[in-house]
Formats: C-alpha cells, structure tokens, sequence
C-alpha cells in the first residue's frame, strides 16, 4: 500500500525544466516565451535525450510541444560541444539535421529554434525549403550552420550541389514523419539518411505509428525506445468529434450554417483538393465572410502573408488542403471542419489536432454525405472515441444566436468618455424624439438585419434519409425480375449517390491508381473544377461518381490521355466496362424475323427499258441511239483518223 502511495504522489508531483535537466539559457529563453511547466511528451523525451545516445520514436499528436521536446535537448547537446575552428566552412557544419514535410512546417520550427537558443551563443539556425531563393540559401550554408531546417526536396538539390555538407550531423529529427512518407518523400528520406555518417542519433516524431514508419525505423534506428504519450493512434485528448449528414448538393449551404451558429468561430476548414479549396473560399468570400484560402498553388509570398494575417486573427477561416496547413502553428483554434473526409485516416488525426491544443477544448466537424457514413466508423476505430452526429441548426437557431451576440457586443462596448464627450449634446438632440425601444431596435438591425433578411428565404437543407430494408429488398427483387435473371455488373451493386453518376475507368490499383492519383489526373485534364463522390477501387479498374451535369465532360476530357503508358478509356458505368463488340452468330435469332414477300417474277430488259433513264423527259437526241444489247456493248466502231 505504501508503494502505490509513493508511486501516485511521484505522478500528482508535477517536474520543472529545471528538473529535467535544461540548462540555464535555454530556461531563460523559454521563460520569456512562456514555458511554466513541461508538457508530457517534454516529461518523457528531454531527460532521455540528454541522458542516452539511443535512437527514439515518440508517437505524439499535433500540438503538444513536439518542438521544444526535440528542439531543447539538440540545441543544449550542440552547446555542450566545443566550437570548431573558423576556416574555409565559416562559422562550421551542421551539427544537426531536421526534416519536415513542408516549408511552413520547416519555418515554424527554425523560429522556434532560435527563440530557445536567444542565449546560447555560437548557434546558427537555417531553414532550406522550395519556393525560396537557393542562392541565399547556399550563401548561408557557405557561411556555416549549425542546425539545418528541410524540406526533402530541397535539401537533396543542395547536397547535388555540394553545398549541404552532413559529414559531422550526429542529430537527425524527422519531425511529422508519417505525413513526409505520405507525401512521397520515403525514396528522399531513404537518400538523405544515407548520406549521413553512421555514428547519429536518429529522433523521429510522428503522430501515428504506420508500416512505412515501422519500416523507416527498422531499417535506420538502432536499438531505439518508444516513447508514447496517449495511446497510439489516438486523436487528441481534448477534441470533440461531430459530424453532420447531408445531401452531397447542401454541403456548402450546412458549411454556412454552422458558421452562422458559431458567431465566434476562428477555424479551419480542410478540403480534398486545391480545386476545391478556392471554390469553396471564393464562395464564402463572395457570401460576406471573413476567409482566405491556402494551397500550393498560390506563390509563397501568398501563402506567407495568408497565414501571418490568419495568426494574427485577421482571418476567421482558413480554407486549406492537409498538406498547405502542416505547420500551421496557431493559438486558440476553436474548430477544424472537414469539408470533404480524407481517404487517409492519418490525416484526420493530423487535422483534428489543429484544435483542443495546451489542454484546451476544441471541436472537429465533418460535413458527410451518406455515402461517407463507413468513413467515420473507421476513423472511430483508429482514434478510440466515437463520432456525435449532429443536427444542422434551423433558421430560427441561427438567428437568435446572432441576436445574442450583437446584444453582447453592444453591452460590452468600451467607451471612451473623452472622445466622445464634445459629440453628445448634438447626438441627445437627434435621438431627443426618438422612442427608446425603437433606437434599440434599429441599432440591432443595423447588425443583425442581413442574417433575417438571408434566413427569411433560405433554401431549405432536406434531411438524409436511408432506405429502409423493406425498400432495399424491394428494389433487389426489381432487378432480380429483369433481364433473364442475369447476374447484376459488380458496379451497379451500389446505389449511386442521388444528383451524381457512376463513370467507369480502365485504371485501378494495379496500376498505382489510388483517390489521390484519380483526383490528381481530374485535375490536369480537366477545364475547371469537378466535384467527386464515392470512389470504387478494383485491381484493374474503378468506378467513380461526379455531379450529373459534369459527366460528360468528364468522359469528354479524359477518354484518350495516357497515364503511365496506358491509354485511358472513361465511360458511363451504366454501358459496361468492356468495349462493346458485335455479337456471335447463332442458329436461334434473338428478335422474331418478318415474313418474307414472294419476290417479283422479273421481266425480260429491252432497249425501251433503258431509254428511261437515258432520257425522262422524251427530249429528241441527236444521232444514232445506242445498241444496248447485250452484245451491242461489245461493237466498237474505229474512230475516224483526222
């Protein structure tokens, strides 16, 4: 008994930086950043990395402290090493190497790198990532770091060119490992680690434990320790999970909604692609709501003012694709929304931990459609918390929550007495006969009135209703009663979602064709954006839904292009997924014959016979006429020599 008493005393006692070894500038440094106490993932992977040369795995979610838990032990073990020598490598190579899957992702950890080491001298910091200048990147690395920050891609050009030198890294970090091998990134990874001397402590950081991760760690970490906070796999601690089911077409009539029901809404709103990205925040834009969208296609000065405003809470919601928003460090996130499910359950842990950060509550919703319904329960599964369905608020709902925040608003205004002062003579005489509950009430419509005005006409959002099984089993025995009893196409299997329709594709996973690799191929040959719903993945084909009225179109621009060598056929599902070819022959006919006439006796032809085409009208030729005999045709008369 006494031993489970220390034991639970030992976990209620709560451990400082001191205590877990920090030194002395970096507690300075992170004092005035704010650091109070550790985070449990610091509590457990600080002390071991300063204490053990051990490779490790940590498996924790977005947002709690990954960075200072990797950053402050490199940065402490660099500033216990002597400083080389200055020569020909300027101030030194790099000591340290740390991968991240994006340049915002890269960016945020070389800030925060340099805000722990403020106090630590001789220790140089230098973010590599595409869409920068490399030549002012080469020139810092000319003059010596100590700590790179890189993305894959661009850290490889910079080894090609001999300009990134890792002969004395003994740290390698991959920080969001899973989403860098999700990216593609595994044959880069594979590169860079070999490049790297084999006496190097290898950290990496993921919030999911996949295959890809395990096979990175088997293959490159030696004698490593797992160190988990949580469970793996999980979602974050303190994240809600609501999803609301709808019509594919009410998608973004429910997204208005239950932005419209949240006043004070600062979120996130995560789409499938970029495409879709823009529409969706153009529309928002359009409808008088603060947002921005964030995608690769924008340029990096975009990218960069877009998430320094979104910071700076300038901007409610940010329209983003998972891979645009990785590293988008940001406070007091109060939702994320999925606009459109990912395929990849990884990515919605990674999306969902955007919110509920430094114990905070947070709120993930997922906008669905029926067919979207086996997604959810998989993600349950894999985070171990289960989904609350929501119901979309009314127009009435909407509207009395709006009431109460202009109230609020106008309670709490702060007013200055001095400034305004000198105006309040005039103002009194103005209002001087106007009736108190009608300036209230004109002060609230002035705020409050183009939400009565949009919802007093709002389009109507119908409820998703299932089929019953009585329905179902009905419309089997339909089908079971046509066509000869013949077996039903693998394709008609399942119910098209209503408003959209199944096209067929001749590529499937044979070939390397997954969602992403469909939505990439949409995307090139197409002109313009196409939504897409459910998605059928087979070994040599699949099958796919897009909106009604871009069907063909779809067929149109992808029927004869080529991906990977093969020519690309697309046709509706509904035709089959073979070409047609012409039927065999068969002693019974399939269509009843018609009774054939008796055939006309002919007549024997002579030369007035013939007459009647030559001549119609019954005109005077002129001449000999013709012999049109049968031996007529052979007399040949000799032409007169001139």
């Amino acid at each position: 008994m006494s031993y489970l008493c220390r034991r639970i005393r030992k976990l209620l006692i709560l451990k400082t930086f001191e205590e877990l070894g920090v030194s002395e500038g970096i507690r300075r440094a992170i004092e005035e950043m704010g650091f109070v106490q550790p985070m449990p993932v610091q509590e457990e992977v600080i002390p071991y990395l300063l204490g053990n040369q051990n490779d490790v795995i940590a498996l924790a979610q977005t947002g709690t402290g990954k960075t200072a838990a990797f950053g402050i032990p490199v940065l402490q073990r660099i500033a216990d090493k002597p400083r080389p020598l200055m020569g020909e490598i300027g101030r030194g190579l790099p000591q340290a190497l740390i991968l991240a899957p994006t340049r915002e992702l890269c960016l945020q950890i070389a800030d925060d790198l340099r805000d722990f080491a403020k106090y630590l001298e001789g220790i140089h910091i230098e973010a590599v990532y595409g869409g920068a200048s490399i030549e002012q990147q080469i020139r810092a690395l000319r003059k010596g770091v100590q700590v790179v920050v890189a993305t894959p891609g661009r850290l490889i050009d910079l080894m090609k060119r001999g300009v990134a030198r890792l002969d004395d890294v003994y740290n390698v970090v991959l920080d969001e490992a899973d989403e860098m091998l999700n990216m593609g990134f595994s044959e880069s990874i594979d590169h860079i680690l070999e490049g790297i001397p084999e006496q190097h402590n290898t950290l990496l950081f993921s919030a999911t434990m996949s295959r890809e991760i395990e096979r990175i760690a088997k293959g490159y970490l030696h004698d490593y320790k797992e160190i988990v906070v949580g469970s793996r796999n999980e979602g974050a601690e303190h994240v809600n999970h609501v999803y609301y089911m709808v019509n594919a077409k009410d998608k973004y009539l429910a997204l208005k909604r239950i932005v419209d029901y949240n006043p004070r809404i600062f979120a996130i709103i995560f789409c499938r692609t970029k495409a879709e990205t823009q529409e969706v925040a153009d529309k928002l834009i359009r409808d008088g709501y603060n947002a921005e969208s964030l995608h690769g296609d924008l340029s990096q000065q975009q990218r960069d003012l877009t998430m320094q405003k979104f910071r700076q809470h300038t901007v409610q919601l940010l329209v983003a694709t998972d891979v645009a928003a990785r590293g988008l460090d940001v406070d007091d996130l109060t939702h994320v929304i999925n606009y459109g499910l990912p395929d990849d359950i990884e990515n919605y842990t990674h999306r969902s931990g955007r919110t509920g950060r430094a114990g905070k509550k947070g709120t993930s919703l997922c906008i669905v459609h029926s067919r979207e319904k086996h997604k959810i329960r998989n993600i349950e599964k894999v985070i171990g918390k289960q989904f609350e369905q929501g119901q979309i608020p009314s127009a009435e709902e909407i509207c009395k929550k709006q009431l109460y925040k202009v109230m609020d608003q106008i309670v709490k205004a702060d007013v200055d007495e001095e400034q305004i002062a000198p105006f309040m003579q005039d103002i009194s005489r103005y209002f001087e006969y106007v009736d108190k509950d009608d300036l209230i009430k004109k002060i609230v419509s002035l705020e409050f009135g183009k939400f009565l005005a949009y919802y007093k006409n709002a389009p109507e959002i119908l409820p998703v209703t299932p089929k019953s099984r009585e329905e179902r089993g009905e419309r089997k025995e339909k089908e079971r009663g046509k066509g000869n009893h013949k077996r039903q196409p693998t394709n008609d299997r399942r119910q098209t979602t209503e408003g959209y329709r199944k096209l067929f594709i001749n590529l499937g996973k044979k070939d390397g064709f997954y969602p992403g690799e469909l939505m990439q191929f949409l995307n090139k040959h197409l002109h313009g954006h196409v939504d897409v719903g459910h998605i059928d993945l087979l070994q040599t084909m699949s099958y796919f839904e897009v909106p009604e009225e871009d069907a063909q179109r779809v067929m149109k621009y992808v029927s004869g292009q080529q991906y990977k060598g093969r020519d690309v056929r697309c046709n509706d599902a509904n035709e089959g997924s073979k070409p047609s070819r012409s039927p065999k022959r068969t002693a019974s006919p399939t269509k009843p014959t018609k009774p054939t006439k008796p055939a006309k006796p002919t007549k024997p032809i002579r030369k007035e016979d013939w007459m009647q085409f030559l001549n119609p009208k019954g005109m005077k030729l002129k001449g000999e006429i013709p012999n049109f005999e049968e031996e007529g045709w052979a007399i040949r008369k000799p032409r007169k020599k001139k």
